[in-house]
């Protein structure tokens, strides 16, 4: 094997110091004094600060309000993950199928990505509004009663499906090129053997499929952790009753609007900590079961 070696032994570090200042500023920075704040009781206006130790984090443990949102959370990521991930392998495995117009409809699926989430959410609440919305007077003309602002499980429903829409497009990316990439002769192969349909994809596809689905999991995860603040503030506003208030939005509700920022600090930190655990028990033992080969 080759050794490959830079003359400069200055250009590494200049080439990698971009990503490295961007890192440090951009999360090393603010967790750190998120961590900080954690420890600390301060006065609304931040003029006043006193060091507590853990007391932020025992009174939000204890607080049934978080505990609640944290319920809230895991229901709200399951079904976010499921519906995203599945619908975008839906529409892959569909999309490989087609002979012409794969360009056309690929371009198609991709367009709902490049949406910011705060429109996305939008979009599906005029959509579902109970009083113009036009999928809302189609559920009324069948007898369904649809009002996601008094209604916490339809509140619950609309922005599972908003959050979800809004990261098909990524997941359909990936499940898209994981499938152009299993060789043509295994599903020959299988086809000449009598495998069928749904055997066929099941037994062959989808293992062959397991390190794409991996990594997706893993992001999906993060996404609904985070990345669904925007969806959550323009649809519900984490009501009704709280039905829809998730961990990321009660952290934001306590810090910025109830100006609670030692708990609301430490709110972050736990959730910091909860994605990194997920994250970790992910590559720790959902990895073996995965396939590369």
């Amino acid at each position: 094997m080759q050794k490959v070696t830079f003359p400069n032994k200055v250009l590494p570090y200049v080439l990698v110091a971009p990503q490295i200042i961007l890192t440090v500023i951009f999360f090393f920075w603010p967790a750190s004094q998120a961590i900080y704040q954690s420890l600390m009781r301060e006065d609304p206006f931040g003029l006043r600060s006193t060091f507590v130790g853990l007391a932020n984090f025992q009174l939000v443990l204890s607080d049934p309000n978080y505990l609640h949102s944290f319920k809230i959370t895991i229901v709200f990521n399951v079904l976010t993950t499921l519906l995203a991930m599945g619908v975008a392998l839906l529409l892959a495995t569909a999309v490989d199928k087609v002979v012409k117009g794969q360009t056309f409809y690929r371009t198609l699926l991709i367009w709902p990505y490049a949406v910011a989430p705060a429109v996305a959410g939008m979009l599906w609440l005029f959509m579902f509004n109970p009083a113009m919305g036009t999928l809302a007077y189609l559920l009324r003309k069948n007898g369904i009663y649809w009002d996601p602002l008094l209604n916490g499980d339809q509140a619950m429903g609309l922005i599972v499906v908003a959050a979800a829409w809004k990261q098909i497009s990524y997941n359909f990316l990936f499940f898209v090129a994981g499938l152009q990439a299993i060789p043509k002769s295994l599903i020959e192969a299988a086809a000449i053997d009598g495998a069928r349909g749904a055997r066929r994809f099941w037994t062959i596809v989808f293992p062959l499929l397991a390190p794409t689905t991996f990594f997706l999991m893993v992001v999906n995860i993060v996404y609904a952790f985070f990345d669904t603040f925007g969806i959550i503030h323009s649809v519900t506003g984490g009501g009704p009753a709280k039905a829809t208030e998730t961990l990321v939005y009660k952290v934001y509700n306590d810090g910025f609007v109830n100006l609670s920022l030692g708990t609301s600090a430490a709110q972050s930190v736990i959730l910091m900590v909860i994605v990194i655990a997920l994250t970790a028990i992910q590559f720790r033992f959902i990895e073996k079961r995965v396939h590369y080969s």
